[in-house]
């Protein structure tokens, strides 16, 4: 797809099928390169997201094969040691050197790409690992790390709840020698699962309270069979949709548990929701919105990842809002956009909230205030990042008049089917 066509101005109805967590199978499939055995992967999501990470272990030699929704993996030997013939940058890359280190006591990746939403450094990924006991040369185009003795458990106290650093941390450790203690960890349900994965691949993992994780490490991981969990952030995306539009969408598969705080906003501002058995049931236009008070933080917290989508909701609330973003410090910059459709949004670098935040006096502008509520008008448009994409889709389905978008390769890497769902809901929508 060049870009799409959407013309706005209808109340979107229907059910959509949640895929798979594109930021738990992506980690997975990585994860199966950490053992010689078959692992296979349930309910895999098909979007760009796992395709790089596909690309990614392939690189450095594991069997890949995709049937339906199910990925059978195999890396019975490493052979090549380099992951710099991956033919496009990803963020994924660095979680790809524990497993190297563990299998062949080197790994060269290539330094990091992703979404434009702020300086992430992979600070936190480094520091863990050479307190494990690896050697890391930082190159302009690459990471060369080492650790020809191996791994050795340790302390690690990360200073932010890193979902990634994290990770790579789990990677280090399940092979490593002796204990290694994780202090102020990432909980995210992806984080989970994936724990759950690795359990499953003969793991010692403890996850105790405070964001503590315990791992001791082991001589070998075997193959498994896992079923990654459905997407959170998909199903707030419909969830958006539907409180939007005014509309009725069944998020087929979403589940209670991942979305509790994403829930008690839609209900702030008076949208509504409704927990069945097998989905949740989010209902839109039932009364006119009202304003709020929001900050996004680690998981438990309202997610950075839901931001975007909800800022457009907030644009149809009556009165005013206020939204401290707390995780990434240079995620409003779609907002320009949004405003040029004509929605009233101003950005402050000052903290308008109450939870401690990392940004507070450097002068980023991550404090949004929207009035609401807006008539929105068609634009033309280019995606900057999957989420705030996802946001632009939400505003020209409001809009009045056709919206063009551009730059879906960002939409394509984090949503299965964008296009079909849409059109599945009632969306006028189409790809040219």
């Amino acid at each position: 797809m060049e870009y799409l066509s959407i013309t706005g101005g209808k109340a979107l109805n229907g059910e959509v099928q949640i895929a798979g967590a594109k930021n738990a199978a992506s980690k997975m499939i990585i994860a199966s390169t950490l053992t010689e055995e078959v692992v296979k992967l349930h309910n895999s999501p098909l979007q760009q997201e796992t395709d790089i990470a596909r690309e990614l272990i392939g690189t450095v030699g594991a069997m890949t094969d995709l049937t339906d929704h199910t990925l059978t993996l195999q890396t019975k030997s490493i052979a090549d040691a380099s992951a710099m013939a991956l033919s496009r940058k990803n963020r994924l890359s660095i979680l790809l050197v524990a497993p190297l280190l563990h299998r062949v006591g080197e790994a060269t990746v290539p330094t990091l790409g992703g979404d434009k939403i702020g300086p992430r450094p992979v600070n936190f990924h480094l520091m863990a690992l050479e307190k494990m006991g690896a050697k890391i040369d930082v190159r302009e185009d690459d990471f060369f790390v080492s650790a020809i003795d191996g791994l050795k458990g340790a302390l690690i106290e990360l200073p932010y709840p890193s979902v990634g650093a994290t990770e790579t941390v789990l990677f280090a450790g399940v092979l490593a020698k002796g204990r290694t203690v994780i202090k102020n960890a990432a909980i995210e349900p992806e984080i989970i699962s994936l724990i759950m994965m690795l359990q499953k691949m003969g793991a010692i993992i403890e996850v105790g309270v405070g964001r503590h994780i315990e791992i001791q490490g082991v001589s070998k991981l075997s193959g498994c069979e896992h079923t990654v969990i459905p997407d959170r952030l998909e199903a707030a995306s419909y969830g958006c949709i539907a409180l939007a539009t005014g509309g009725e969408i069944f998020a087929k598969g979403a589940r209670h548990e991942d979305m509790i705080t994403f829930l008690n906003a839609v209900r702030m501002i008076g949208g509504e929701y409704h927990i069945q058995e097998d989905g949740i049931l989010f209902k839109g236009g039932q009364k006119a919105y009202k304003g709020i008070q929001l900050e996004t933080d680690t998981y438990p917290g309202f997610s950075t990842d839901w931001q975007q989508p909800f800022v457009v909701v907030l644009t149809q609330a009556e009165g005013t809002s206020v939204v401290h973003e707390t995780v990434y410090q240079e995620r409003f910059g779609y907002t320009e956009t949004l405003n040029e459709m004509g929605a009233d949004i101003s950005l402050f670098a000052k903290c308008l909230g109450e939870l401690p935040c990392r940004f507070k006096d450097q002068n980023y502008r991550h404090s949004a205030v929207i009035k609401g509520a807006s008539t929105l008008k068609a634009a033309n448009m280019t995606v900057p990042d999957i989420r705030a994409g996802l946001a632009y889709v939400i505003a020209a389905l409001l809009a009045e008049g056709t919206s063009k978008l551009d730059g879906l390769d960002h939409l394509e890497r984090g949503y299965e089917d964008l296009l079909g769902k849409l059109q599945s809901i009632g969306a006028d929508v189409r790809a040219e």
